[in-house]
């Protein structure tokens, strides 16, 4: 018996090549991804009015509000209406599971990550001449000229552009190096000149903007903390494959 083929275009793909092509591509991460998901859920159930409305969530999602966004939808996604509505209650199923998994550790797990999520606003000038960057932080010390006409003069960043200001931002997304210094400080304070990454980098908090564990913060949580999970019992199943 011949093995089944596909046809893209011009080339066959005999069923048996399958898996090395999805090696190839990268793709088989992505399908243990779904099958260890799709294992997850599969005794969770989903009544007819939870079904519904996992539907009309997702169309609100998608932005799905008429016959005609929803064929346009599904011509762009190559789906029948039957998978779509399939897919939707397969998002809520996940949705369920991360809930009655992984609720008890958000609060703990925030904690954990909280300084990753504080934000900050800040002023920041830097410049590669450290003789330059130290006669402007005594000029800003004695309040010679203003942190925005320093920086607009003489700052050699992209913040030049903007005053100095830079944020909010993530803790997260700054130079670890800057992250200490503005998690030590207090609104207004100026710092003298600290070598970060081969400048010499005068900053002043502005604002610091503390992570809160509100619903969205929540929602953003379960998620890492589901990913983590599904990632590991990816790794688990290679090991053992």
């Amino acid at each position: 018996m011949n093995a089944p083929t596909i046809q893209i275009g011009e080339t066959t793909i005999h069923a048996l090549e399958l898996p090395k092509l999805l090696n190839r591509y990268q793709i088989m991460p992505q399908v243990w991804r779904g099958v260890v998901i799709d294992q997850a859920i599969a005794d969770i159930p989903c009544t007819e009015s939870e079904c519904a409305l996992a539907i009309q969530e997702f169309e609100r999602r998608y932005h799905i509000a008429s016959v005609e966004a929803k064929e346009a939808w599904l011509q762009n996604h190559g789906m029948s209406l039957e998978e779509m509505e399939e897919l939707a209650i397969r998002n809520w199923k996940i949705y369920q599971f991360k809930k009655e998994n992984f609720s008890h550790k958000v609060d703990s797990y925030f904690f954990k990550v909280k300084a990753n999520y504080d934000r900050a606003v800040y002023s920041l000038i830097r410049l590669k001449d450290s003789g330059l960057a130290f006669e402007i932080y005594f000029r800003l010390q004695g309040s010679e000229q203003s942190f925005a006409e320093l920086a607009r003069e003489f700052s050699e960043g992209l913040e030049a552009y903007t005053d100095g200001v830079i944020g909010p931002v993530t803790l997260a997304q700054t130079h670890p190096h800057l992250a200490r210094i503005l998690t030590a400080s207090k609104p207004g304070q100026l710092w003298a000149p600290n070598q970060i990454e081969g400048y010499f980098v005068i900053v002043r908090l502005e604002q610091f903007l503390p992570a809160r564990l509100d619903d969205i913060m929540q929602r953003k949580l379960l998620d890492e903390l589901f990913d983590m999970w599904v990632n590991e019992q990816v790794r688990s199943t290679y090991k053992s494959n």
